[in-house]
């Protein structure tokens, strides 16, 4: 029981002082990883952050960016949104230093088709370390999609009138 005791106190003390490093300075691996959705773009002589980039985008996945990184630079960096993105509504989680949590909405449309910019769009909020961007999205079924679905359900339906026929000979 004792043993049981100290394993979980020391369990519980390690995960409380647990820290994730969102911060790096320079960086000694200036190569691109793309294993385990991992991707470097860092410098090695600027402070570098650590983001999340999830949804629709090509490669969904950890950034270490540069802290001057904007969220455009952010998004072509995860190889841009996808056909079914939402751009409409493209989200920014971010857990400030105090522990209280913030999610700020914002479109990309207008900074993408707008032809000047007035204050009046709302605009692409700053990155910090640990932020996560998510891109929404609807998944779009097209032609291929949908001719694969019906020669499924034909051959299904197919096989099992075939079936009902062999059984009731």
């Amino acid at each position: 029981m004792k043993k049981i005791f100290l394993f979980l106190l020391i369990a519980t003390s390690v995960s409380l002082y647990a820290q994730v490093k969102d911060y790096e300075l320079g960086s000694a691996n200036r190569q691109r990883q793309s294993q385990g959705a991992y991707y470097d773009y860092s410098e090695p002589q600027s402070l570098n952050i650590k983001v999340s980039v999830w949804g629709f985008v090509r490669y969904p996945g950890r950034y270490v960016i540069p802290i001057s990184t904007t969220t455009s630079d952010l998004l072509s960096y995860a190889g841009g949104p996808t056909d079914d993105a939402v751009l409409e509504d493209l989200r920014l989680y971010s857990v400030k230093s105090d522990g209280s949590e913030e999610m700020v909405k914002f479109s990309y449309n207008d900074l993408l088709w707008e032809n000047t910019l007035t204050p009046s769009n709302e605009r692409a909020p700053k990155l910090s370390a640990g932020d996560i961007l998510i891109v929404p999205g609807d998944p779009r079924l097209y032609f291929k999609d949908w001719y694969s679905l019906t020669l499924s359900t034909i051959s299904t339906l197919l096989s099992v009138t075939t079936l009902i026929f062999v059984i009731l000979r």
